[in-house]
């Protein structure tokens, strides 16, 4: 660690800022700055003190200094008062500021599209659900993810105290327009034709026409994508130089596609990008889809590609279960054991699978497939499962749900369930998804259950692994979707 080094928060030197006072957030990547910037998250409104911040970090009170003059430049930072010291002047005590960024997560279901914006804290800004075949084909899907991302950053910035980074560079004088609107938006209720007014009027802009005519003729590219390349960073560079020309007074480059359907993503000043997760198998690393699990011709899609093209916003794309638990090991108490334990989160839904967290940090396996935990086979001559397989955990215990049979499908999870334990040796199970929602004391009783019972047949002091509902609910895999934007910037985890 360089504990003199404030560490650069910009792209070739210098902060990078937005209209509105925004930043480029996905240019604080260093080390010290992620340092001081998860401190002030984990702070909360209470805020911390530049001393506090050295003692904590083991940074210089200098680089301590440097970096939160920077953070607070940028609007990232701010004071939260004065606190009493033991000897001298009082300290001056400082917070983030939770809406100088934001994050867009979705969870792209086999029926359905969950969509979330979140702010620095992770705080729900404003949600999104809607029906969605996830086997409709590229262009429905991708089309559904954009309507959904366009429409919660229009509620946000139009609805939300302190969103206004979320308007667009060029709507300022919309904020007022739409502010006398708005109560005969709320009086007509959402999706009404005065609400539907005002999201227009925000999100055209000039050249929307061009825009829309372009949308329609967009075509996604089927083809693979290379080997080397490095997550988002090609849009990460065009935002760099678009933050830089907005600062300047010029009007900023328009990455390639973003004059698409999901063009005016590109235009907000504090939206970090978006984090899709969907059940797998699939590359995380290059954002490319295997045979997902019952819809085998996404094989080789490059949903992440597709993506930035279409939006012109960085895209992450990771498997539900592991964006799942990223959320879950970020949350304050960990969700899972806390920062430095180890859990093992169990999602069953319209599929099953399973997100690893090892010392407080998600495993995805040297070829990002880790945690296919769905498809063990427990019964060699069993139904067959969609997978290609038979007697797989996951066709065994949807069945058993089928059948409307809650104890049988919960003793198959827990089955799976102990056998992920004794392999790993984790410190606890951790039970989410739609279907666990519906019947969450079966469950969790049910899979505690198992492992009570194999506890007992092995004998030992430290009893079963404890069994619990994960936090987040039916949302929890659309904001930790969010957090694969977000938890790089803290150092908690590799989100891209």
């Amino acid at each position: 660690m360089n504990r003199s080094d404030g560490g650069g928060t910009g792209i070739g030197g210098g902060a990078v800022r937005g209209a509105a006072g925004g930043a480029n957030l996905l240019a604080l990547r260093s080390h010290n700055t992620a340092l001081v910037l998860d401190l002030l998250r984990t702070a909360g409104a209470e805020g911390i003190s530049r001393l506090e911040l050295a003692e904590r970090t083991g940074l210089t009170p200098q680089a301590v200094s440097k970096i939160t003059a920077r953070l607070r430049g940028e609007g990232l930072a701010t004071e939260a008062g004065r606190r009493a010291s033991t000897g001298g002047k009082p300290r001056t005590v400082l917070r983030l500021v939770p809406g100088a960024g934001h994050a867009l997560g979705v969870h792209l279901d086999r029926d359905e599209l969950r969509a979330v914006l979140v702010d620095l804290d992770g705080t729900v800004v404003t949600e999104r659900r809607a029906p969605l075949d996830l086997g409709a084909g590229a262009e429905t899907v991708l089309a559904g993810v954009a309507r959904a991302a366009e429409e919660l950053v229009t509620e946000a910035a139009l609805r939300s105290p302190g969103a206004e980074g979320l308007l667009p560079p060029g709507a300022d004088g919309l904020r007022a327009a739409a502010a006398d609107e708005l109560g005969a938006a709320a009086a007509d209720g959402p999706g009404s034709p005065t609400e539907d007014a005002l999201r227009t009027s925000l999100e055209e802009g000039p050249g929307a026409s061009a825009s829309k005519e372009q949308a329609r003729g967009a075509q996604v590219s089927g083809e693979r994508v290379p080997e080397e390349r490095v997550p988002g960073e090609r849009v990460l560079e065009e935002r760099a130089s678009g933050g830089q020309a907005l600062a300047e007074g010029r009007e900023p480059p328009v990455a390639e596609g973003a004059r698409s359907a999901g063009g005016v993503l590109a235009a907000v000043p504090t939206l970090l990008g978006l984090g899709v997760a969907l059940p797998g198998p699939l590359d995380h690393g290059r954002g490319v889809l295997h045979r997902v699990t019952g819809f085998p011709e996404w094989d080789g899609y490059p949903l992440r590609d597709a993506l930035e093209r279409r939006l012109g916003v960085p895209v992450v794309v990771d498997k539900d279960t592991n964006a799942a638990a990223l959320g879950l090991a970020i949350r304050d108490g960990g969700g899972g054991g806390g920062a430095g334990g180890s859990f093992a989160y169990l999602h069953l839904g319209t599929g099953l699978g399973a997100g690893l967290v090892f010392g407080g940090g998600v495993h995805r396996g040297a070829r990002t497939g880790a945690g296919e935990f769905g498809h063990q086979v427990l019964q060699l001559d069993g139904p067959p499962c969609t997978c290609g397989a038979r007697g797989c955990v996951e066709a065994l215990c949807l069945a058993a749900v089928a059948r409307g049979d809650l104890a049988e499908a919960a003793r198959v999870l827990g089955t799976g369930a102990a056998n992920l334990a004794g392999l790993l040796d984790i410190d606890q199970v951790l039970l989410g998804g739609r279907t666990v929602a519906a019947a969450p004391g079966a469950f969790v009783h049910g899979v505690a259950a198992v492992l009570d019972a194999r506890a007992r047949r092995e004998g030992g002091h430290d009893g079963a692994v404890p069994v619990r509902l994960a936090p987040g609910g039916t949302r929890a895999v659309a904001e930790g979707a969010a957090q694969l934007l977000l938890a790089p910037l803290f150092g908690r985890g590799d989100g891209g």
